[in-house]
C-alpha cells in the first residue's frame, strides 16, 4: 500500500464570513425557522468553508478531486468517520472567520470489511482574531466492494444499546427531501446522499446514506433544545454503523451533572453513532 507520511503537516488556511443564510436554511430543515440567533448555533460552522469547484474538478462520487489539501487515496469510498470538538468561544452572525487546517495523521488499517485509511485533520477556528473552536475532524477511505452491503453482512461492528437508562429519546424523520436540502446547504455532491443507482450499485449500499454531520448536528441541536440553560464545552462523536433513508431511527440522550452520553438508535436498536458532551451550567 501506498505511503501517504509525506503528506503530514499540510497545512491550508481559508476565510469566510459568518452570514445568516445557511443558519436560516438549517433552522428550516430542523422546523425551527425565523429565530435569528446572534450566535453561531453548535456545529453550523460546517455551513462555511465549503470547497468551490467547478464541476471538472470533481471526481465520480461527487467529492472534489483528492491531492490538493487531502492526500489522493485511491480508495473512492470516503465518509465522516468522526471527530472532537472544543468550544472556547462563540462566533457571531455577521462575523469575519478564518480556518487553518493541518493534517496531522494518515493511517492504513486492516478490517474484516477491508483495507481503509484514516486520516485526521485538525481545524483551528478563528472569529476575527479569537480562537472560537478546535476540531480535529476524522475521515475514512475504503476500498471498493462490489458486495451490498446489508445489517447482516456488517453485524460485527454494530454496538446494541441493552436496557441503557435514557434522559430523553427523541425521533427527527429523515427522508430524501431532508437529505437533498443538508447536501444543498453544504454544497455537498457526494452522490451517496442522492443519486440512489449510484449509492446502490456502485459503492453497494442497500439506500442512500444519512450524512454523518446531519446526525451529529440532530444530536447536539437535541441536547441544547432539552437543556437550554447549558453551555457546551466540548462534543465528540464516532459513527459506528450507517443510517439510510429508510430507517427509522431515535436521538437519545443520558445526562449527568457536567457530561452526558448521546447516541442514534435505529428502531432495531443498533447504535448508529456514539457521542459524548461536556457542559456548563445548571
Amino acid at each position: 500500500m501506498e505511503n501517504f507520511n509525506a503528506w503530514i503537516g499540510k497545512k491550508e488556511i481559508t476565510a469566510d464570513f459568518s452570514d445568516i443564510r445557511p443558519v436560516s436554511m438549517m433552522q428550516a430543515l430542523l422546523n425551527q425557522k425565523n429565530k435569528a440567533p446572534q450566535v453561531l448555533p453548535s456545529l453550523h460552522h460546517w455551513f462555511y468553508f465549503l470547497p468551490l469547484v467547478d464541476g471538472q474538478e470533481l471526481a465520480e462520487d461527487g467529492h472534489p478531486k483528492k491531492g490538493n489539501f487531502l492526500p489522493p487515496i485511491p480508495f473512492p469510498k470516503r465518509m465522516w468517520a468522526g471527530g472532537r470538538l472544543e468550544f472556547l468561544n462563540p462566533i457571531q452572525i455577521n462575523q469575519n472567520i478564518k480556518r487553518e487546517s493541518e493534517i496531522l495523521k494518515v493511517e492504513l488499517k486492516q478490517g474484516k470489511s477491508g483495507n481503509m485509511y484514516f486520516v485526521t485533520v485538525r481545524h483551528s477556528i478563528y472569529a476575527d482574531d479569537t480562537l472560537a473552536i478546535i476540531e480535529e475532524h476524522d475521515i475514512v477511505y475504503r476500498e471498493a466492494s462490489n458486495r451490498v452491503q446489508t445489517q447482516e453482512n456488517n453485524q460485527s461492528s454494530q454496538i446494541k444499546i441493552e436496557s441503557r437508562p435514557y434522559t430523553y429519546k427523541k425521533q427527527f424523520p429523515v427522508d430524501t427531501v431532508t437529505l437533498f436540502r443538508y447536501s444543498a446547504i453544504t454544497f455537498n455532491g457526494h452522490k451517496i446522499h442522492y443519486d440512489r443507482a449510484y449509492a446502490t450499485e456502485v459503492e453497494g449500499y442497500p439506500g442512500l446514506i444519512v450524512h454523518g454531520p446531519l446526525l451529529a448536528t440532530l444530536l447536539l441541536h437535541t441536547f441544547e433544545q432539552e437543556n437550554p440553560t447549558k453551555t457546551v464545552s466540548s462534543f465528540e462523536f464516532r459513527a459506528v454503523n450507517p443510517v439510510f433513508d429508510f430507517n427509522e431511527f431515535s436521538i437519545c440522550g443520558d445526562i449527568h451533572s457536567d457530561k452526558g452520553d448521546l447516541w442514534i438508535e435505529k428502531s432495531d436498536g443498533l447504535v448508529a453513532m456514539k457521542a459524548t458532551v461536556t457542559f456548563t451550567g445548571e
